[in-house]
This record gives C-alpha cells, structure tokens and sequence, in this order.
C-alpha cells in the first residue's frame, strides 16, 4: 500500500473519530466540508476547475454544498473508496500530499496535538516533494528562506537579497508549514521580523 493509499485510510479514520462538526485546519471548513472538497477534487471533473480558477469558483462552491449535504458516513465511504479507475494510476502523484496535508488539518484543529512519528521512508517521500513544491511556496518572500532537516539535508526555496531565514524540522513539518499551515513544530532562525513575515507569508501553491 502506497504512503497516498495509508494518509487516505487513516484520514478516513480520524473524521470519523473527530465528527463531521469538529473544526479543521482549512479555514472555516468543518470536518464535513474537507471531505465534500475531497470527494469533488476527484470525482467532479466539472466542478474540480474551480479550486484553482476563481472564474469556476462559484460554481464549485454549489456543487461541493450539495455534496455535503449527503449523509456523513457515505461522505466517508467515498473518500476511503479511492480515486475512480482513471485516476488510480496517478493516485501516489496526485494525493500522496493532498492527504497527508489533510489528514493534519483534521489532527492538528484539536487541542493538545502532537506531530505522528512517521517512518524514515515516508519521511524521504515527503522531502522529495518538498524540494520541488517549496519554490512556489516561498516565492513571495522578500529573503531568501532555506529549509534543513536533522539529517542535515538542505534546500533553498527561495533566494533573493543578503537576509535569510533558515526553517528547520522534519520534513513532514516542513511540507506542512510550505503548504500554509503554522501548526508545525520548527526552529527558526534569522531576524524576528523576517521569521515572522515568513510565517505570515501567503504560501498557497
């Protein structure tokens, strides 16, 4: 089972756990309207546009509504379902973030959280995305901003001016912070007010 296929399982697991009211990291979306989100992102080829093209966004947000108002435990069902046939192929490149992401906006919303120990091969797995995925994250960083594991690995996600923040973790924290969230257990070093701006940073992708 892939690490993509595991995040699915186990988010699944920890909504229902949670609740389909309980908060999640993604703004003001409950545990019932990450998972309407999950279920049109894969299985709504007409609606899914729209997360990226604010043109299509109302049109997304009417159909993931509606997709939410289906009871809580079919929500569930599809999502541990998978990905229709077409996309299972791709699924590891397609949602191995995209789960992991999201079942820590899910952990991370309750009080009292505590980073997963993952193994040290999903560990790799998530620095390789993190490599690549951190130069959009970080490109509207006014200094340079470089991310370095305990393990001594080391990436430049954005270089610009004499003035750097170095952002230091594991790498599933990494990925995390990259992905907007500030929930994540990091050291950071470098003026307080670069390190601030970063964590203020708009870091969609």
């Amino acid at each position: 089972m892939s690490m993509a296929q595991r995040e699915r399982q186990a988010l699944v697991q920890t909504m229902s756990a949670a609740g389909p009211d309980a908060p999640t990291l993604c703004g003001t979306w409950t545990v019932r309207d990450l998972a309407a989100h999950l279920i049109v992102r894969e299985r709504r080829p007409d609606a899914a546009p729209g997360i990226m093209l604010k043109p299509f966004a109302p049109y997304l947000e009417r159909v993931q509504d509606k997709v939410a108002e289906r009871p809580f435990p079919q929500l569930l069902e599809e999502i541990a379902g998978g990905p229709p046939w077409f996309l299972r192929p791709v699924d590891s490149l397609m949602n191995l973030t995209e789960m992991y992401v999201h079942h820590e906006d899910v952990r991370r919303a309750e009080p009292g959280w505590e980073p997963r120990e993952l193994s040290t091969a999903d560990e790799d797995r998530l620095w390789k995305v993190l490599t690549g995925l951190s130069r959009m994250a970080y490109r509207k960083s006014a200094v340079t901003v470089a991310l370095t594991t305990p393990d001594g690995r080391r990436t430049v996600a954005h270089q610009v001016g004499d003035r750097t923040v170095v952002l230091a973790g594991k790498p599933s924290e990494l990925l995390f912070h990259a992905f907007g969230r500030n929930a994540v257990r990091l050291e950071a070093t470098g003026d307080p007010a670069d390190v601030e701006a970063v964590y203020a940073l708009d870091r969609s992708v």
